[in-house]
């Protein structure tokens, strides 16, 4: 299982080891006002969000946005950086699936590659089929910030479904959002991806033991510096994701 390290954007100017053989995951939103752009973005073992659902923070400004030059300029992204692996704006509660539709498939036009399209509830089941059996890669959100992920997780049954469904079908599938080290190893999931390790704005250190990540927090001492704890967990997170690969 490949564990993609979410948001590390935030770090990346502080952190000076090489991260080529790191598996990252970052978010096109952050990139929209920045001429350069991080070199990690550009390395075989990144994935690219289309960060369409960072505009659920302002649902008013979310729709009336120019989602059609947000997608164009996503598209001139995807093809200046040359990305294999990106996802599909899946902002279905705001445009409609029929224009989610639409999109994907300009995305698709327009890099001449399958973005990974994303399950919510309000497509149905049948709808997940479909994706498994049109797509190389799918992906289920299963976050808790939203409602559907709190009710996946719940359900370890209907999240086996869903991966099992997938793979019978031959396509991948990538589970967003999820990183609880205690309960990975019970999911086949090809992929998965979050922030959790950016635990300093929380005052929680991370240390990969036992096969597990073991998070501490000490609410009453400040920590010394955000920086420092961040780069400490990023680098106790990829010795997790290395195990990962290798052995979930």
């Amino acid at each position: 299982m490949i564990v993609y390290l979410a948001g590390f954007n935030c770090l990346h100017k502080e952190y000076k080891n090489d991260t080529k053989d790191i598996y990252l995951l970052s978010s096109f939103f952050d990139f929209q006002r920045i001429k350069n752009i991080p070199n990690f973005v550009y390395q075989n073992r990144h994935i690219l969000d289309s960060g369409a659902f960072s505009t659920f923070r302002d649902p008013i400004n979310a729709r009336t946005f120019d989602w059609d030059n947000y997608v164009k300029n996503y598209i001139q992204f995807i093809k200046q950086t040359n990305q294999n692996l990106f996802f599909e704006l899946d902002i279905d509660a705001v445009i409609g699936l029929e224009k989610v539709e639409y999109y994907r498939k300009l995305i698709e036009d327009s890099t001449g590659k399958s973005p990974i399209p994303v399950w919510h509830c309000n497509r149905g089941w049948e709808y997940f089929e479909m994706m498994c059996e049109s797509y190389p890669y799918v992906s289920l959100g299963t976050t808790m910030a939203n409602k559907q992920g709190q009710l996946i997780r719940k359900n370890p049954f209907v999240l086996t479904k869903f991966i099992d469904t997938a793979h019978k079908k031959g396509c991948k599938i990538h589970g967003l959002g999820f990183t609880k080290t205690n309960q990975l190893h019970k999911f086949k999931f090809d992929s998965v991806d979050s922030t959790t390790w950016i635990g300093a704005r929380f005052g929680t250190v991370f240390v990969f033991k036992n096969n597990k990540v073991k998070q501490y927090t000490n609410k009453k001492k400040r920590l010394i510096s955000n920086a420092n704890i961040r780069i400490h967990n990023f680098n106790e997170w990829v010795k997790y994701q290395k195990y990962a690969e290798k052995n979930l």
